[in-house]
């Protein structure tokens, strides 16, 4: 009997969206036998499903840790970051971005890195479809 109260548990915390609509469906339904009024229905399923659900969902929602995204680099070298910043705010030309790009290509492929490869081969690949995009 337990692990079937651990289920349902599990299910009211994981998936109460899905019950909290099932729930607003058939308040719609038992509404107008309930009232006497026809006009019930819409008006339990518009407010909760497009107005309870919401705003249940944006107050339940977990708050993010501290992880900034401003200061979080989008591939993990901040050299690159740093280097993409420059050439988008126009202090460095196309011809010089493209050396400094290579030179930092060269000196990732020279040291060894201690990050797992799945990152590494990442951020090489953006590296080099930033390349292209720059190139094209």
């Amino acid at each position: 009997m337990s692990g079937l109260l651990h289920r349902v548990g599990w299910n009211l915390r994981r998936r109460w969206r899905r019950v909290f609509a099932l729930l607003v469906i058939g308040a719609g339904v038992l509404a107008p036998f309930l009232t006497g009024l026809w006009w019930t229905l819409p008006l339990v399923w518009f407010l909760g499903l497009f107005i309870l659900l919401p705003l249940a969902h944006t107050l339940a929602k977990p708050i993010p840790e501290g992880d900034d995204d401003r200061h979080r680099s989008r591939t993990g070298d901040t050299a690159l970051d740093a280097l993409r910043e420059r050439y988008a705010r126009g202090e460095i030309d196309e011809e010089t971005f493209e050396r400094k790009l290579d030179r930092l290509l060269e000196t990732e492929d020279a040291t060894p890195v201690e990050r797992e490869g799945t990152v590494t081969d990442q951020v090489r690949e953006n590296v080099r479809r930033e390349v292209e995009r720059i190139r094209e």
